[in-house]
């Protein structure tokens, strides 16, 4: 985007003036990511680098994109129609970005770690569903006088994608569960048969394998600082 002494701005060959192009950013639904974004560029704009961290940052961002070459970069770039420049922009950009969310919440993850732990604790645990209560009961009993395993239960019976696991499912955060499902799972026992229940339109037959509580280990620290960023970022949206 070129910029002249007047308002208008030319897009490729297209002329128009900065009123048009608010207009467009509103009919395209991008004025609230564009408001994100200049947030996101006042909050970071005081952090500074090191041209190691950049370098470090750089490397990253190649591997993640597969850069191998000159050439894959050049490729890239043009696909992308930014420059050399903007493209290394882009990449200082998310390095102060991580820097700010280190500098904002690093000192308060363990804490929030502690309140969250409970939702970020997964599980494996077997199930079987059916919209029938008479057949769930029925074969909740099978289950539970060993006439039948409850992995072959669940592939011969069982109505969803987890008849093809023999019920198994998981690992699985318990936060990402219909609550009532993880309320039974976290205050059960492993190998332990839990009695049919409601939940919305299944009756579903439940049985935790195994618990595997949260570490706050480095992938769990992204988690939870992307976590307060978006949280921090949504309130800014709402007071605006």
């Amino acid at each position: 985007m070129k910029t002249d002494s007047s308002t208008l701005q030319s897009i490729d060959d297209l002329v128009m003036s900065s009123e048009q192009i608010l207009s467009l950013l509103a009919r395209y639904q991008m004025l609230s990511k564009l408001r994100r974004e200049m947030a996101i560029d006042a909050a970071i704009d005081s952090i500074s680098y090191t041209s190691e961290e950049v370098a470090q940052t750089r490397q990253q961002f190649y591997q993640q994109n597969q850069i191998r070459s000159e050439e894959e970069l050049q490729t890239r770039l043009v696909r992308q129609a930014m420059t050399a420049t903007q493209l290394e922009a882009l990449i200082t950009r998310s390095l102060r970005i991580e820097k700010f969310k280190h500098a904002q919440w690093g000192h308060k993850l363990e804490s929030y770690f502690l309140k969250r732990k409970d939702q970020l604790d997964r599980v494996i645990y077997s199930l079987i569903r059916t919209h029938e209560w008479q057949v769930a009961q029925e074969l909740f009993f099978r289950i539970q006088a060993g006439e039948q395993s409850f992995a072959d239960v669940a592939k011969q019976y069982s109505q969803g994608v987890e008849a093809q696991t023999g019920g198994l499912l998981g690992p699985v955060a318990l936060g990402t569960l219909h609550p009532t499902l993880a309320q039974r799972l976290v205050t059960s026992q492993p190998g332990q048969l839990l009695t049919p229940v409601r939940i919305e339109e299944w009756i579903v037959i439940v049985q935790l394998e195994m618990l595997l509580p949260a570490q706050l280990d480095e992938p769990t620290q992204q988690r939870l600082l992307n976590e307060l960023f978006e949280e921090w970022l949504s309130g800014i949206a709402v007071s605006h």
